[in-house]
């Protein structure tokens, strides 16, 4: 059967490249992207586009009924730094657009739904080492509050309700097509377009500070191979674990010193470094990988060169090559 997929929140840093991604593979006309505002001229010219404010049923019942939606992709969500600021915005637009979804999937609206968690889910009690699929939870945030939540509310839907739900527990990731928004591990984009148009970052987090990374291209990959997985497969119905690679602010500035040899970063935390803390270093992700057989592609050697190259294209800057 071909599916009509619906997008919410396609402007974001992985709304967009899940988008162009989803287009290629299931045709331009197939993929509805949607978002509160307009997104890039890319994004906006390869295919329909709805105005959708993700906390109001009634606009995105509309949508899913004028396209004959089959499943819907709920990127939308205030992230870890921005939901600090904004709390009580933060829970209600991570947890209303998520009921709204899983109720029409529970209406057969809808046939399945992917929902986004995240490493944020994990606290100061989790194990920061090999954190296990499995674990202690007692997230510091509001939006871990509002992942932890979300992930019980999906467990819910399907056990009562039978409901196709599918989620992943991303990591920090780095991409160069879009900035970010408002994530703690952010910095890990910024240093890179920092090191080519400016030769000198100020990072937020302190040097050593180990985090769980992943690259876009291998985000996208995981989210549409979870989707085309076997149901069967799928036995994990709050959401997967997801790691690629763990590294520190001091060891990419390391890898971009190949590159840019002139390269200064100085360390300024703020209240990020907090949230840093209280997260995994290490993931352990061999449920995904045994379930529906993810492998990652990029380490942070193969991310740098990659990222440094499309940066530089995009700014006409010279970066030396190793």
């Amino acid at each position: 059967m071909s599916e009509t997929i619906l997008i919410i929140g396609a402007c974001g840093q992985i709304g967009t490249e899940l988008t162009h991604k989803l287009r290629v593979l299931h045709g331009s006309e197939s993929v509805i992207a949607s978002d509160i505002r307009e997104g890039n001229s890319e994004l906006m010219n390869s295919g329909p586009f709805e105005i959708v404010d993700a906390t109001n049923k009634a606009q995105i019942l509309d949508v899913v009924s004028k396209y004959k939606i089959t499943q819907v992709y709920l990127m939308a969500a205030m992230l870890s730094a921005t939901a600090e600021k904004y709390p009580q915005r933060g829970w209600d637009l991570n947890m209303t657009s998520l009921l709204i979804v899983l109720d029409l999937a529970k209406e057969k609206y809808i046939n399945k739904v992917y929902w986004p968690s995240s490493i944020a889910v994990f606290g100061e009690s989790s194990p920061k080492i090999n954190t296990p699929q499995s674990t202690i939870m007692e997230p510091s945030t509001v939006y871990g509050m509002s992942k932890v939540a979300g992930e019980h509310w999906c467990n819910y839907y399907h056990k009562k309700y039978g409901v196709d739900v599918r989620s992943l527990r991303y990591p920090g990731i780095v991409s160069w097509r879009t900035k970010p928004g408002g994530g703690t591990t952010d910095y890990a984009v910024d240093i890179y377009f920092k090191a080519i148009e400016e030769g000198a970052y100020e990072c937020f987090l302190e040097e050593n500070t180990r985090l769980p990374m992943m690259y876009m291209d291998d985000a996208i990959e995981a989210t549409i191979k979870i989707m085309q997985a076997n149901v069967v497969d799928v036995s994990v119905k709050t959401s997967y674990n997801l790691a690629a690679m763990s590294f520190t602010p001091k060891e990419v500035v390391s890898e971009i010193q190949k590159y840019i040899p002139e390269f200064q970063v100085s360390y300024k935390p703020d209240f990020r470094q907090e949230i840093a803390n209280s997260w995994p270093q290490i993931i352990d992700d061999t449920k995904a990988r045994e379930d529906w057989e993810w492998k990652h592609k990029f380490d942070l050697t193969t991310m740098t060169k990659d990222m440094l190259r499309n940066i530089q294209s995009q700014n006409n800057e010279f970066v030396k090559t190793v």
